[in-house]
C-alpha cells in the first residue's frame, strides 16, 4: 500500500471512529495516555461467555491523528477479526505501525501504539479479575478508601 493510501486510511479513522464509545456494563474500562503528546483513551471491554473473545470492545478519547485513527483501526480489526484475547495479547507493536504506515508514523510510535497497549492493559486487568473471583478472593472496591501514588502516604496517615 504506498504512503498516500495509508494517509487516507487514518484521515478517514481519524473523521469516522470505528466503535467509539462507551459500554455501560463493561467489565473493564482501563485508561491509558501519553504524556509526552497529550493522548489520553480510554478503552472498555466487555467479556464473552467463553471467556476467550470480546463480546465488544470501545474507546473514548483525545488526542493527535495518528493515536485516535490507530484506536480506531485496532479494534475495527479486532471486531472484523473476531479475535481472541490470546491473539490480541500476541499482536506486535511493530506490526501495529507496519500497518499504520512506517514513514507516516516513525516519529510517533507512542501515539501509534497507544491504543493497542490500553487494550492489552484492559485484557490482563480482565484475566485477573476472573482469576481472582474464581479462586473467590474479593477486590477493593475503589470507595474502600485506598489510595495511591504520590500522596498515599499523606492520605494513610489522615
Amino acid at each position: 500500500m504506498d504512503r498516500q493510501m495509508q494517509i487516507q486510511i487514518l484521515t478517514d479513522h481519524y473523521r469516522k471512529p470505528r466503535h467509539r464509545g462507551t459500554i455501560e456494563d463493561a467489565d473493564v474500562a482501563m485508561p491509558g495516555g501519553n504524556p509526552g503528546c497529550g493522548d489520553v483513551i480510554t478503552v472498555y471491554i466487555k467479556g464473552s461467555e467463553d471467556h476467550e473473545h470480546l463480546k465488544d470492545v470501545t474507546y473514548e478519547g483525545e488526542g493527535c491523528t495518528i493515536s485516535m485513527a490507530a484506536a480506531s483501526m485496532l479494534l475495527e480489526e479486532v471486531h472484523d477479526g473476531d479475535l481472541t484475547m490470546g491473539q490480541i495479547m500476541e499482536m506486535d507493536y511493530n506490526e501495529m505501525i507496519d500497518k499504520l504506515g512506517k514513514q507516516i508514523v516513525a516519529s510517533r510510535p507512542r501515539c501509534a501504539t497507544l491504543g493497542l497497549g490500553t487494550l492489552k492493559a484492559a485484557i490482563r486487568k480482565y484475566q485477573r479479575d476472573r482469576q481472582l473471583d474464581a479462586a473467590g478472593i474479593s477486590r477493593p472496591s475503589a470507595d474502600e478508601g485506598l489510595v495511591f501514588g504520590e500522596n498515599a502516604a499523606e492520605a494513610a496517615k489522615s
